[in-house]
């Protein structure tokens, strides 16, 4: 069983083995199966990078990334041996490991689970009208504001922003809750119907470049003590920099905060084809960051995946 002791070993291994030269490979030929979310998906998007790189950089392991649902979806499969590895979400993972969230009725048991690698951020951008007077967290009280649908990302860190400000809907002057199915969202925001709204995502992202240009928008910074609070208090969460230049007139940095997507692995992986896989993709990390700048990868943060709860 892969167990978090386990990662923490593969991972300072892997330092020596990269140093080195030295590379394992699997005992025997097999499929590993990659699950994401739906097709048009960066998930997907990156899962079929990832399938590449090791189809070409390891000639006995068949990858072959599969589209799903979500990660609720997925993360099942993952437990009950369908899938090999899932890129999933650090907060989604955190609630199924600690039955919280969407998960506190659930009666699976998601604790054979293992991070392999945060592969991506996925921040949570606050953007603003130019004429709104919005730089900051605190200046969206009092405006209008679309927090997206109903369960979706938008409003669940919507709900989020209210537990970690103490702050109600009633601070505000209009929530919305329009989808961004179609860019309903985006048309609201430039026709002048709301004043803000949240956007989950990497970046740098082609419909906000868009909008930026065509609509004169503004990434509002979202870091401030409240929220600080809560990301040193979550796991899950982490702080991010978008650097300055990301977008049209962006002049410098915005500080925001977010979840990552993390590649998490089933017991049924063994331990030598973790390394094999994991030395592969970091073997080839500038392949990925040329696909997309979000996939850069970085080094992981061990004391905080081994919060979320995985042991």
């Amino acid at each position: 069983m892969i167990t978090y002791k386990t990662i923490k070993s593969i991972w300072s291994t892997l330092v020596i083995l990269l140093i080195l030269g030295f590379y394992f490979t699997p005992a025997k030929a097999f499929d590993v199966i990659l699950g994401t979310h739906e097709r048009g998906t960066f998930s997907h998007f990156s899962g079929r990078i990832v399938e590449r790189v090791i189809n070409q950089g390891i000639k006995d392991i068949n990858c072959k990334a599969v589209p799903g649902s979500g990660d609720i979806h997925n993360l099942t499969n993952l437990s009950q041996g369908s899938l090999d590895i899932a890129l999933i979400d650090s907060r989604t993972l955190y609630d199924a490991i600690n039955k919280t969230g969407n998960f506190e009725f659930l009666d699976i048991n998601y604790q054979n689970l293992s991070i392999l690698v945060p592969f991506y951020d996925v921040p949570v951008s606050l953007v603003a009208g130019n004429n709104t007077h919005i730089t900051r967290l605190a200046d969206i009280k009092g405006k209008r504001i679309n927090i997206g649908t109903p369960l979706s990302l938008q409003r669940l860190f919507f709900d989020t922003i209210l537990s970690a400000k103490a702050w109600s809907k009633n601070d505000f002057s209009q929530v919305a809750e329009i989808s961004d199915s179609q860019s309903q969202d985006t048309m609201a925001f430039c026709h002048g119907d709301i004043d803000a709204m949240i956007h989950i995502g990497v970046h740098p992202d082609s419909s906000l470049q868009q909008l930026f240009r065509l609509c004169k928008a503004k990434i509002a910074v979202m870091y401030d003590d409240d929220i600080e609070k809560f990301v040193h208090q979550h796991p899950a969460f982490s702080k991010f920099t978008l650097l300055s230049g990301t977008y049209p007139s962006q002049a410098k940095d915005i500080i925001t905060f977010g979840t990552q997507t993390l590649m998490v692995t089933s017991v049924d992986l063994d331990e030598e084809t973790a390394y094999t896989i994991l030395e592969v993709i970091f073997e080839n990390s500038e392949r990925l960051s040329n696909a997309h700048p979000a996939l850069a990868l970085k080094k992981p943060d061990i004391k905080k995946m081994s919060q979320i709860g995985i042991k």
